[in-house]
């Protein structure tokens, strides 16, 4: 069996907005691909490490599906990053940090909803062409979504960023929801293998 592809997902405290969208998109990419072909992993720019979830992201992220067992916060690094195909990142402020850490990373790493927007405006026909297995595809998606960059204006902060609820009222924990769970399925759809 070849190498798995590697996912990072990267916030700040590695407790609300990275991990739910680890837990999510590994759920995702293992109904496409089976279990062991992808792996999704999360770490935090200031992370507050051994943390389990924060119980409000945790209770948006089982209340779309997918569980939070076992999870435990960690400290981003640039080896971490160096062994990552993709790395998705909550701002594009993380996305500064990401690329500081390992300055090659430059051509993989993206703010998630920057990436979603990215992928779901290229054509089906180039992103349907066959791989010989998940690393390969993961790879192929990233160079095209990589090509898209200078195609056309940049999404604004505001689009591009999820919000940060650490510590804030209930409703900004719906609203980061609202938005992982609203890019999640270009983000699936264009990751994942054959349906």
């Amino acid at each position: 069996m070849s190498a798995p592809a590697r996912i990072l997902t990267v916030c700040t405290g590695n407790v609300c907005r990275s991990p739910f969208l680890e837990r999510a998109l590994q759920a995702e990419l293992d109904r496409s691909w089976g279990p062991g072909a992808v792996e999704v992993r999360s770490a935090g720019t200031g992370a507050l490490v051994g943390d389990t979830m924060e119980s409000h992201a945790r209770a948006r992220l089982e209340e779309n599906g997918f569980a939070a067992d076992g999870f435990v916060a960690r400290q981003l690094t640039p080896d971490i990053v160096a062994g990552s195909d993709l790395v998705l990142t909550a701002t594009r402020g993380h996305r500064g940090t990401v690329a500081q850490l390992h300055p090659r990373a430059l051509r993989y790493v993206f703010a998630f909803r920057e990436f979603a927007d990215l992928v779901a405006g290229i054509r089906s026909d180039r992103m349907a062409q066959p791989a010989d297995d998940a690393h390969e595809h993961v790879t192929r998606v990233v160079a095209l979504a990589a090509g898209e960059r200078g195609l056309r204006p940049p999404m604004p902060d505001e689009e591009a960023n999820i919000v940060d609820p650490y510590r804030r009222a209930p409703e900004v924990f719906d609203r980061m929801a609202r938005q992982i769970m609203d890019s999640l399925p270009a983000v699936a759809q264009a990751l994942g293998g054959p349906r």
